[in-house]
C-alpha cells in the first residue's frame, strides 16, 4: 500500500489536523523560503563587506573600545529564547491546542523581540557617545550597514507578531492565518540564524582581528 505523498516545502508542516491549511500553505511557504534565501544573499554581501573593513578604522574607535560583550550576551540569550517561544506557538498550532496558547507564546516572543531592540538601540547610543558613528570609518560604516539591518528585520517581525496576534484573536485559526503563522515562524528562526552569524563574525571576529 502506497503512503500518502509528503509535502516538499521546508518548515513545520501543519499535519493531518489542519489538512486543508497544510495543502493551501505549501506553495506560498516554499515561495517564502525563496524570499528568505534572497535575503540571505544580501546579508552575505554585508558580512563580506564587514570582513574586508575590520581594519579600516581610520584612527577612530574600534571593536575593543565600542563593543559591550555583556549586552551582546544578553541580546543573544533573549533572541534565542524567543526562537523557543515561537517554536512552542507552532507546536500549539500543529497539535490543535487552545488558540490562547498560540497568542500567549506570540505575546512572549513579541516582548522578547522588543527587549532585544531596546538593548541594541542602547548599544548604538553608547557607541555614538564614544565616537562610533557610521561616517567615522569604513569599519563603522560596514558595522552600521549590517547590524541595524538585522535589527530592522527584528522590528518588522515584532510588528508582524502584533498584527497577527490581533488577527488570531478576532478571526480565529483560519487556513490563511495558519499559513501566515508558519511563515512568521520561519522568518523568526531565520533572524536567529543571522544573529548567530553576527555575534560570530561581527563581534567575536571584530574583537579578534580588529
Amino acid at each position: 500500500m502506497k503512503r500518502a505523498p509528503t509535502h516538499s516545502y521546508p518548515g513545520l508542516n501543519l499535519g493531518r489536523r489542519h489538512a486543508s491549511a497544510d495543502r493551501a500553505s505549501e506553495v506560498v511557504t516554499f515561495g517564502f523560503w525563496v524570499f528568505l534565501m534572497s535575503d540571505l544573499v544580501y546579508f552575505g554581501l554585508m558580512f563580506a563587506i564587514y570582513i574586508t573593513m575590520i581594519d579600516a578604522q581610520a584612527g577612530g574607535p574600534g571593536p575593543h573600545e565600542l563593543f559591550d560583550l555583556k549586552s551582546i550576551f544578553a541580546q543573544t540569550l533573549i533572541l534565542l529564547t524567543s526562537s523557543l517561544t515561537v517554536g512552542l506557538a507552532m507546536l500549539a498550532l500543529k497539535y490543535n491546542l487552545p488558540r490562547w496558547r498560540i497568542v500567549f507564546w506570540f505575546s512572549v516572543t513579541l516582548l522578547l523581540g522588543l527587549s532585544f531592540l531596546v538593548l541594541e538601540i542602547r548599544d548604538f547610543m553608547a557607541m555614538a557617545e564614544k565616537g562610533g558613528i557610521p561616517q567615522r570609518s569604513g569599519f563603522l560604516s560596514a558595522f552600521y550597514g549590517l547590524v541595524p539591518l538585522h535589527g530592522l528585520h527584528v522590528a518588522t517581525g515584532c510588528l508582524w507578531l502584533f498584527v497577527l496576534g490581533i488577527q488570531l484573536r478576532i478571526f480565529g485559526l483560519t487556513d490563511l492565518l495558519m499559513s501566515r503563522v508558519v511563515r512568521l515562524a520561519l522568518f523568526w528562526h531565520f533572524l536567529d540564524l543571522i544573529w548567530i552569524g553576527i555575534i560570530t563574525i561581527v563581534y567575536f571576529g571584530g574583537l579578534t582581528y580588529g
